[in-house]
């Protein structure tokens, strides 16, 4: 074998990252960039030296690409990535993996008949932080997980996004936004979401844009810009997870894991690396004794290597006949998890989570990305 052709859909912000990081792991090149603006995609090719350029319809014909990136808007997700398995490409799909339950199935169900595979952003559990982390966790360090704590508070994207609508729009907000980063995270910890409940609000019904040739415009603001949500797995863990974009505190990345022998704080979901300690149990506390805890830091390889790793980790599972991590199937149960956790703030109610997963693989030992392995 030899490098594996891929195709970009969708050049917007986030396929900067995609481009320099892809075009630095020498298991796959980037064949072709495709864009509704034909001269945007030209634009990339011509910065990021790829040698074709076109339309979505010309990626889905282009004979090298073995595997898609889709990095278009989320409401037409699961359209591209179902064009694509239909071309008889893999899908590697930014997060989420769609918007809705039945057309996400139909693309899995569709993937599986062709033969083919689909995986789903974020594959930030694929950095060395959170692959030492879940090791750590593994190897007993605090016990069996009982429950994790996780919040993701912010003023809000309208504050330096020149055209934040779609964010707060059906299909966004900070559930459906930055939830996948959190949950999949949780998911690869603590296994299956059995239910969850939620309650949600707003702070206003418009927002305003502070950035770029739209500020001082407004625009409604459709979907709770504030979430809570209790998760139960199906193993007995639970989890408090908070996402806002109503915050004047500007705080984030928080993951904690409470167990019988001690607590952990992992790097931030969004990031590829980052802090990985723990604290064991104080035992008994006499007369004289310091409450001070003494945290352990668990050293690890602290490198971002960045967005593009899970479909890099994609060609070569599919190589060597193992699973690769950030599956279709993980995204589909935590679409799941994100989808009833909506549903269960908008109607007060607690909302059993039909889907499961099985455990999510780790990483090779030793997976170099920037190896030649094919």
């Amino acid at each position: 074998m030899s490098a594996v052709g891929i195709g970009i859909i969708g050049v917007g912000v986030i396929s900067d990252t995609y481009l320099e990081n892809l075009s630095s792991f020498p298991d796959v090149e980037v064949l072709i960039v495709g864009d509704l603006l034909v001269d945007r995609a030209q634009a990339q090719a011509e910065k990021y030296g790829v040698p074709a350029f076109g339309s979505a319809a010309d990626v889905l014909a282009h004979p090298g690409v073995d595997l898609v990136v889709n990095l278009t808007i989320p409401a037409v997700h699961i359209e591209v990535s179902r064009a694509a398995i239909a071309a008889g490409k893999h899908v590697w799909t930014e997060k989420p993996l769609g918007l809705d339950r039945v057309g996400a199935a139909e693309l899995l169900r569709e993937a599986a008949d062709a033969g083919l595979r689909v995986g789903s952003a974020p594959d930030t559990l694929l950095g060395p932080g959170f692959q030492a982390a879940r090791r750590a966790i593994d190897d007993g360090v605090i016990g069996r997980p009982l429950f994790a704590q996780t919040v993701f508070q912010t003023q809000g994207p309208d504050l330096w996004h020149p055209s934040p609508a779609f964010l707060f729009a059906e299909g966004a907000g900070p559930l459906l936004d930055m939830g996948p980063y959190y949950f999949s995270a949780l998911v690869s910890l603590l296994g299956p979401v059995d239910r969850v409940s939620a309650v949600g609000s707003k702070a206003r019904e418009e927002r305003q844009i502070h950035a770029g040739p739209n500020a001082g415009t407004t625009f409604p603001v459709e979907v709770p810009s504030t979430i809570q949500i209790v998760t139960a797995f199906e193993a007995g863990a639970q989890a408090q997870s908070l996402l806002s974009f109503d915050s004047a505190l500007e705080r984030h990345g928080i993951v904690e894991i409470h167990g019988t022998e001690g607590t952990i704080v992992i790097p931030d979901p969004n990031t590829f690396a980052g802090r990985i300690a723990y604290v064991k149990p104080l035992g008994v506390i006499r007369d004289g004794m310091s409450f001070t805890q003494e945290w352990i830091e668990i050293e690890h390889e602290d490198t971002e290597v960045g967005r593009g790793l899970g479909a890099l980790d994609m060609v070569r599972a599919i190589a060597e006949g193992r699973p690769h991590v950030a599956s279709g199937e993980l995204g589909f149960h935590v679409l799941d998890v994100l989808l009833s956790a909506q549903e269960a703030a908008a109607t007060g109610t607690t909302v059993v989570v039909e889907s499961t997963v099985a455990p999510v693989p780790l990483l090779p030992a030793g997976f170099d990305p920037f190896a030649a392995t094919l």
